[in-house]
């Protein structure tokens, strides 16, 4: 289910999250902090040499009793206290040279930390959602938050976060010393600064709504453009390619008006507070020399204060140019953590066992599911198969028959009733351990970039490659991979697009010969096969099925012409069941599915089979 997300949970989801993203580094935290004070006080102490040289090298005052305690072992004169000055100046360069490459590169550091983390904690909450989730969410979206906003995220830390901290203490340390100078001058920065942090909240404010776009814009675009190249032969061969392109430039178009949308909001920020800060500095000038002519104020003095004033505005203007980049970020933290608060995933219980070795018995006990509210696609559904058996589960499409196959794994839980194997609940097993011993072959074998070797292993990666021969031969894959360069190394497309649908069916089938599981689900497996690459596949799975419960869906009638029993499902439940010449007598649903059906395209199949019978105990 969702969790409710009011803006107040939205926010504390968000400080939750910081505060575990942060703490394994708070080692590193500290020594930038650290880093990061030292920078502020070098930025603080810089213009005070410049002011001993004016005033007490070039004037005529006596040097202030720290000076005079500093280089008065040096001697007093003009030239050594210049010089005296200028040796502080390095010093306090070379400080802040050393603070400012720990904190830009520990800082960077920390952030590819926390990226890393994020994308890391992502995918793993993504792996243990329940496919619920996975049936309303576009995986485009889910991809842009994954990438662009851990970036965004990671890009703000490296950058902007920690920076705050450091524009804070020398504003407020700035503010301290220019009130010790000279109150009067200082209450005109005070009276100016409101304004400038009155217009950044006004803009923070617009900019976050604009951002938010943007984020929304650019997942849309990435959906679309994936759709379009994961379907790029279905487009070409439809002729649709106007239509995909027009989809795209729509999507892009939008993104590209919430980017300017958002980019001239940001960019009223600095030329707003170059203006104040110049009316500012004016202001400042005609004062500071007014009080330079009295006596009130030294020339040092206000130029030490007139360089506080540039650098005092600087921090301002920072955190008015980083407002856009602390809106993104925190766009980005709330699209991260409406995934991570999603809970849906399938739970396993505190006092979960791993499973014995199954023997293979399964039943459903008066089990009801949907994938919508109020919307049943199985009522009260009760069925039981016993070990070893070759069951068939038919139906019309739409029925729920691929549903009874995800439940047996827990691909999803039902809200009501209970799945069983050998007698026990599913989920009082481990879900690693529960689906450790069920194999599928599924109406489309998906297959990972990679090699053919790698490929079959997949799910048991510790299969020796005698073991995945053996596999591949049982499975009439041996030798059409051998027929490929580089053999079992040969590499395979995305989702396997360099192979037929026969031959990664055929990968499928000894990809489950390899796990070697006491159950085996069969959903479609010879859907859309010539009928060579069927006789083929249906050789494999004859191999396959031998001495397992199999649990076969399927439309084609004829693979399950000797499986005992067939259940028929319509609207929610089980309307019939029995062998296939008993259904086929009983002149009902089974009948009427059969009759329609391409039975001399159906042969080959039934052939493939014949005089085999698996589970026909109790007949």
């Amino acid at each position: 289910m969702m969790r409710p997300y009011s803006l107040a949970s939205r926010r504390q989801s968000i400080r939750i999250l910081v505060r575990q993203l942060a703490h394994p580094h708070r080692g590193w935290l500290a020594v930038i902090v650290g880093a990061m004070g030292l920078e502020a006080l070098t930025g603080l102490a810089s213009p005070w040499p410049l002011k001993i040289v004016i005033d007490d090298a070039i004037g005529d005052r006596t040097l202030p009793h720290w000076a005079a305690g500093l280089i008065g072992p040096l001697g007093s004169n003009a030239t050594t206290i210049a010089a005296s000055a200028g040796i502080a100046m390095v010093g306090i360069a070379g400080i802040a040279a050393v603070a400012s490459y720990v904190n830009n590169y520990y800082t960077e550091s920390v952030g590819q930390c926390v990226a890393n983390d994020l994308r890391l904690r992502i995918f793993q909450h993504l792996e243990s959602l329940s496919f619920t989730y996975f049936d309303t969410h576009q995986t485009g979206a889910l991809l842009s938050t994954m990438t662009d906003d851990v970036s965004t995220v990671q890009d703000v830390i490296s950058s902007s976060a920690l920076t705050i901290l450091i524009d804070v203490t020398t504003i407020a340390g700035m503010l301290g010393l220019m009130f010790w100078l000279n109150w009067a001058v200082t209450l005109i920065v005070v009276a100016i600064t409101p304004v400038i942090l009155l217009a950044i909240s006004w803009l923070k404010k617009a900019g976050k709504q604009a951002t938010r776009e943007v984020r929304r814009r650019e997942s849309d675009l990435v959906a679309v453009a994936q759709v379009g190249i994961e379907l790029v032969r279905t487009v070409q061969a439809l002729g649709a390619q106007a239509t995909e392109e027009g989809r795209l430039a729509d999507a892009s178009r939008a993104k590209v008006l919430a980017a300017l949308r958002a980019r001239r909001i940001k960019s009223a920020v600095p030329p707003l507070v170059s203006l104040v800060v110049a009316l500012c500095t004016a202001a400042v000038v005609w004062r500071g020399t007014a009080l330079v002519l009295s006596g009130v104020m030294t020339i040092g003095s206000l130029t030490v204060f007139l360089a506080y004033l540039s650098r005092f505005f600087k921090p301002v203007q920072d955190l008015a140019k980083m407002t856009t980049a602390l809106t993104q970020a925190l766009v980005a933290l709330e699209r991260i953590t409406a995934i991570l608060d999603v809970d849906m995933t399938v739970r396993e219980r505190a006092d979960a066992r791993e499973p014995p070795p199954f023997k293979g018995a399964i039943a459903l006990e008066h089990v009801s599911f949907s994938y919508i509210p109020n919307a049943d696609i199985l009522r009260d559904l009760t069925l039981s198969i016993a070990p070893g058996a070759f069951v068939g589960i038919v139906g019309p499409t739409g029925s729920g028959k691929s549903t009874v196959a995800a439940l047996i794994p827990r691909f999803y839980d039902p809200p009501k009733g209970r799945v069983l194997i050998d007698g026990c609940d599913v989920c009082d097993f481990t879900l690693q351990g529960l689906r450790r011993q069920i194999a599928f072959v599924l109406q489309d074998t998906v297959l990972f970039g990679g090699t053919i070797r790698e490929n079959i292993a997949y799910g048991r990666h510790a299969a020796t490659d005698a073991e995945i021969v053996a596999a591949a031969k049982l499975a009439n894959a041996h030798e059409f991979i051998c027929r490929m360069p580089g053999g079992y190394e040969a590499r395979i497309g995305e989702r396997g697009v360099t192979l037929s649908g026969g031959q990664r069916q055929r990968i499928g089938i000894a990809r489950a010969f390899i796990r070697n599981t006491p159950i085996l689900i069969l959903d479609e497996p010879t859907a859309s096969l010539d009928p060579e690459s069927e006789r083929l596949v249906m050789e494999g799975l004859h191999r396959l099925m031998e001495g397992r419960t199999v649990v076969m869906i399927t439309h084609r009638l004829n693979t399950v012409r000797n499986a005992y029993p067939i259940f028929v499902i319509h609207n929610g439940g089980v309307v019939e069941q029995g062998t296939h010449d008993e259904l086929l007598a009983c002149d009902g649903l089974y009948a009427a599915m059969y009759c329609t059906s391409s039975g001399s395209a159906e042969m080959s199949t039934a052939d493939a089979l014949a005089g085999v019978r698996f589970g026909c105990r109790g007949r």
